[in-house]
C-alpha cells in the first residue's frame, strides 16, 4: 500500500529586516527555507503560493525593510508510478540517503516509450516512503546505457539539502570514458549544451543551450583509443557524450555521437570484432563524493567498472597497447 499524502499545508512567514533589503525574493527564500532548493522555491512564486504584504511577485522582486512575506508550503505529491521488484545494487544505505550503482540498460524514470521497469519502480518498491519524493527521490540521472553511481535521498529534509547541494555543484561526480583517438593532455571542455535542431533523441553544441563544463584529463594511453577521466562541472543531458565528439574523440560505442563500431585504420584485426560488440557507450560513473545532509562528513564511493567495459580495456591493454 501506498503512503497516504499530507494534504495540510505548512504557512511560513517573514518579516524582512534591514539586512535583507534589496535582496532577491526567491534567493532570500531560499536561504532561510533551506530544506528546499531554490528551483522549488521559484515554482511556488510562480504558482501564488507566496505573497509580499498580500500580493503575488516575481521571483526577481526587490526586497524592502517591513515587508511581510507569506509562504504555503504545499503538501509533497504521492507518487502513481507502480512499485516493481527491479534488482538494485545498493552499495551504501542509511536512514538519510542510499546509494547505488545503476546497471547499463536500466532507464532512470518512466517517460515516452518505457512507462515502467525503470530505476525509480525499483526504488519505489525497495521503500515505500519514497513515494512522497519528487521522482521517488532522483536529484540526477544517467542515461539508460551509461552504468555507475548515484545517490538518493530518502526524506523530505535530505532530499531539499541533497538537491540544493547538486544545484550548488557541491556533489562531485566523476566518470572514466573509452574514447577513439590518442589524447595529448587533459583539458577542460566549455560549451553550452541544447537540444539538436534537427534530430529530437540528440543534443548538441549551440550558443542557445545552456552553460556546460567538463574537466578531462587522461587515465591511460592506448594506440588508437584513450581511457579519460572525467568530472562534471555541470550536469547537462548527454553532457560528457557531446563534449567528446566536439572535442574530436567520441566515446567508443556511442550509438548517437560515435561513428559506427569506433573502429580506426590500422588496428589490430584480432581487436575489430571486440569493438564491433560493444553496442553502448563506453561510460561509467565510477567516484561520487559530497557532504552528508545529517553527520557532516564526506561521503566518498567508488564503484569497479562493470564488466563488459572492463573486458574491452582489458583487450586494449592486449591488441592496441603503444608501440
Amino acid at each position: 500500500m501506498l503512503p497516504q499524502p499530507n494534504n495540510e499545508l505548512d504557512k511560513k512567514s517573514f518579516l524582512i529586516e534591514e539586512e535583507a533589503i534589496d535582496q532577491r525574493l526567491d534567493v532570500f527564500l531560499a536561504h532561510n527555507l533551506n530544506d528546499y532548493s531554490r528551483a522549488q522555491i521559484q515554482q511556488w512564486i510562480k504558482s501564488d503560493a507566496v505573497t509580499v504584504n498580500g500580493s503575488v511577485e516575481k521571483t526577481n522582486y526587490r526586497l524592502r525593510q517591513h515587508d511581510t512575506i507569506s509562504v504555503s508550503i504545499p503538501p509533497s505529491p504521492v507518487i502513481s508510478h507502480q512499485a516493481q521488484p527491479i534488482t538494485l545494487d545498493i552499495i551504501y544505505e542509511d536512514d538519510d540517503l542510499l546509494v547505488l550503482n545503476k546497471a547499463a540498460g536500466l532507464t532512470v524514470h518512466p517517460g515516452a516509450g518505457v512507462p515502467d521497469h525503470t530505476l525509480l519502480n525499483g526504488l519505489l518498491h525497495h521503500d515505500a516512503n519514497l513515494a512522497h519524493l519528487p521522482r521517488a527521490g532522483i536529484i540526477h540521472r544517467l542515461d539508460k546505457m551509461t552504468s555507475g553511481l548515484m545517490v538518493v535521498p530518502k526524506h523530505e529534509k535530505s532530499y531539499h539539502i541533497l538537491s540544493n547541494a547538486m544545484q550548488a555543484r557541491l556533489i562531485t561526480r566523476q566518470y572514466l570514458a573509452l574514447v577513439k583517438g590518442s589524447l595529448i593532455a587533459g583539458t577542460t571542455l566549455d560549451a553550452p549544451i541544447g537540444r539538436h535542431p534537427k534530430n529530437r533523441l540528440k543534443m548538441a553544441i549551440c550558443d542557445t543551450g545552456k552553460p556546460a563544463r567538463t574537466h578531462i584529463r587522461i587515465a591511460h594511453k592506448y594506440r588508437h583509443y584513450t581511457l579519460l577521466h572525467c568530472e562534471l562541472e555541470t550536469g547537462r543531458t548527454h553532457q560528457i557524450r557531446v563534449h567528446c565528439q566536439m572535442h574530436g574523440y567520441p566515446i567508443v560505442g556511442d550509438p548517437l555521437y560515435a561513428e559506427k563500431h569506433s573502429l580506426v585504420k590500422g588496428m589490430d584485426p584480432d581487436l575489430r570484432p571486440i569493438i564491433q560488440k560493444f553496442t553502448r557507450q563506453a561510460l561509467h560513473a565510477y567516484r561520487l563524493a559530497f557532504t552528508h545532509p545529517s553527520t557532516q562528513q564526506l561521503c566518498e564511493f567508488e564503484a569497479p567498472l562493470p564488466d563488459d567495459m572492463q573486458l574491452l580495456i582489458d583487450a586494449l591493454g592486449l591488441y592496441d597497447h603503444p608501440l
